[in-house]
């Protein structure tokens, strides 16, 4: 009898454990919330009236670290002009190259463009899209320049994976850029 009673708690103790670990496997997967590699960033300035576009660009081939940007332009606008900005984004260490933008777009409710001037005068943005949430994202908008002078134009795109809220915070930096900016 003693024996039976043994057996039958090892019997339920291995069942048991069999239950356990045959669990769904899907409870386990966490989304991919990684930071995008971004090695290349295009703002397109549009000046309102002529039409004209002039492009500034910042490339790093092997993204952040490593290496120095091949490419970091001086961002050059005219005193108190508007324009249409968009801006883009490419993972050029793939074959073929990879548009990021695309990616942001899809995911917009994860992603948020911010456009900082330092000094204030030299530059006004107003976002000129949202996401299904009616947050703002920044792929496009109008940007204003002031006076004239110089500084700078932080260019940041924060990746806030289930948090996004129309703020800067919370979230981390798939780029974070300070364009030296003249406005004449």
């Amino acid at each position: 009898m003693r024996l039976n009673k043994k057996l039958v708690w090892i019997m339920l103790f291995s069942v048991s454990t069999l239950f356990t670990q045959c669990k769904d496997s899907e409870d386990d997967v966490k989304p991919d919330d990684e930071n995008e590699l971004i090695t290349s960033v295009t703002l397109n300035f549009k000046e309102a009236g002529t039409g004209a576009t002039t492009s500034f660009s910042y490339k790093d081939a092997d993204g952040d670290g490593g290496n120095a940007p091949t490419r970091f332009d001086t961002i050059t606008l005219k005193a108190n002009t508007e324009y249409t900005l968009t801006i883009a984004f490419l993972d050029e260490s793939k074959t073929p190259v990879d548009d990021i933008t695309e990616e942001i777009n899809e995911e917009s409710y994860e992603h948020l463009l911010v456009y900082t001037p330092s000094l204030a005068s030299l530059l006004t943005y107003t976002y000129g899209d949202t996401d299904k949430n009616n947050y703002p994202i920044g792929l496009t908008g109008t940007a204003k320049a002031g006076t004239a002078g110089t500084g700078s134009l932080k260019v940041q795109l924060r990746h806030q994976p289930g948090a996004k809220n129309g703020t800067i915070t919370p979230g981390s930096d798939d780029v974070n850029l300070d364009f030296k900016l003249t406005v004449k």
